[in-house]
């Protein structure tokens, strides 16, 4: 046990948080029309890591946590598709920063919701993830990825690699 963790859960919860630490990397780069080929590349391959590592966990049938995991797996294809395939030509720049944005939201949405489950005075506020406090730091979170998208979007014009 590591941290009261599994070696699994242990190496499934690095990944995530190495994602979303590189996502927003990345992000503050997209700012400034900065393609960061290595730290996308970190990112994407660190939360497709913890999305595929998390359909390892045992379920016994559908869950949210398994449609999020379907939903980021949709969404770092299509982005993975857009950098790496079509090389962000015409649309694909869009649908690049677009899924990509959607990728990091849904992982840091899922750190959000762990952590109303794991960490105790959180948890204290919000036993069952359905009361004010949790609806009111998510609507922050979806809020700020929003703007924070938008942004991207509309700075995030590199010139060829």
């Amino acid at each position: 046990m590591i941290f009261g963790m599994t070696p699994f859960t242990f190496f499934h919860v690095v990944l995530s948080l190495v994602g979303i630490a590189a996502g927003f990397v990345v992000l503050y780069g997209w700012f400034r029309s900065d393609r960061m080929s290595r730290w996308t590349a970190v990112f994407l391959l660190a939360t497709l890591a913890t999305v595929l590592t998390g359909f390892l966990f045992p379920f016994t049938g559908f869950t949210p946590a398994i449609g999020v995991g379907i939903i980021t797996t949709a969404t770092l294809v299509a982005a993975i598709l857009a950098l790496y395939r079509y090389h962000l030509d015409g649309r694909w720049r869009a649908i690049f920063v677009i899924f990509s944005v959607i990728s990091l939201y849904l992982n840091v949405f899922v750190l959000v919701v762990q952590a109303f489950a794991k960490i105790p005075a959180l948890n204290a506020l919000a036993p069952t993830g359905s009361e004010p406090p949790f609806a009111a730091v998510q609507g922050l979170v979806l809020l700020a990825f929003l703007g924070a998208g938008y942004l991207a979007l509309n700075r995030f014009h590199p010139t060829a690699a």
